[in-house]
């Protein structure tokens, strides 16, 4: 038996999708496809793969009726490299295997996240954890240079801590600028684990991340979403790029029942069902009619509206 696999994946095992300034998505390995789901969701009656239409059509009732254990038997394994403070919204998703660099047992590269003037923004108004409007240009350039020297400040300061040389002697004492300096006189340096401290959040690190397809959809649902601080969402938006290779059928049900659809609340059925009754019948029958979805979807639909069919 052959491991199953994707030509297309394949091609992209060990390519670097770049993100931001310095990050980078990475694909490490995979397991499963399309074809994984629809078996994990066949084995039950033993029917095996049928046609493509089938398979089709089966992916998208189990993504539309939130049957969500068969695309648990898809996994992906990527490299992340990405600015630490995204990197705390990215774990909140507590679904995944998660390795990072340690900044204990290596030294971090001199590398920091510093934002495009264009995406420097004043905070919003209407949202409390967003950014919304505009500043003035030079205000923006002003405060990107700000963070450019303070995150260069704080590395030099890393530096000094976990080398103590030459910036302090063997005795403790600060080295002043101008004193002549032994290259043999080392110093005391500070513990990584300890030295670290002083970087802010906006310096890079990176892990490994394992994911199953049903989490990673969940992820992407979150994170790809508009209103996800942009950051994050440049990873989202790569890792979409990769998911639509991988799982193309998948991809497409998660773009129509997730990405780009509504939830509505009970109240909202209420006035939705209350205008299908004051709204001719055959006006409601044409325009479900006329959806772009199959003869089951447009059923599922006049029923939720409350629509009885002769």
């Amino acid at each position: 038996m052959t491991r199953p696999s994707n030509p297309v994946m394949d091609r992209q095992i060990g390519l670097s999708m770049k993100a931001l300034d310095h990050g980078f998505v990475r694909l490490v390995d995979y397991m499963g496809d399309d074809a994984a789901v629809v078996q994990a969701a066949r084995v039950s009656y033993g029917s095996g793969t049928k046609t493509v239409n089938e398979d089709r059509g089966l992916l998208r009732y189990l993504l539309r009726q939130r049957h969500t254990t068969p695309f648990e038997m898809c996994e992906i394994k990527l490299h992340v490299k990405l600015p630490v403070f995204v990197a705390r919204q990215w774990i909140r998703h507590r679904t995944a295997n998660v390795n990072e660099y340690s900044a204990r047992y290596s030294i971090l590269d001199n590398e920091f996240y510093i934002p495009e003037t264009d995406d420097i923004m004043p905070q919003s108004k209407t949202n409390k954890q967003g950014r919304d409007g505009a500043l003035p240009e030079d205000v923006r350039n002003a405060m990107r240079e700000t963070i450019s020297m303070h995150s260069a400040s704080s590395y030099d300061l890393y530096e000094e801590l976990h080398t103590g040389w030459p910036w302090f002697h063997a005795d403790g004492n600060r080295v002043s600028p101008d004193e002549d300096i032994d290259q043999h006189d080392e110093g005391h340096g500070l513990a990584r684990e300890m030295s670290r401290m002083v970087l802010p959040p906006n310096i890079y690190t990176q892990w490994y991340w394992k994911v199953d397809l049903h989490n990673l959809l969940h992820f992407l649902s979150l994170r790809a979403d508009p209103h996800a601080q942009y950051e994050i969402r440049v990873y989202a938006d790569l890792i979409c790029d990769l998911v639509r290779q991988w799982c193309p059928m998948t991809f497409e049900a998660f773009e129509d029942y997730v990405m780009y659809a509504q939830r509505f609340s009970r109240m909202d059925m209420e006035a939705l069902k209350h205008i299908a009754a004051n709204t001719p019948i055959t006006t409601v029958l044409e325009a479900v009619a006329n959806m772009d979805s199959s003869e089951r979807e447009r059923g599922e639909l006049l029923t939720k509206l409350g629509v009885q069919r002769d």
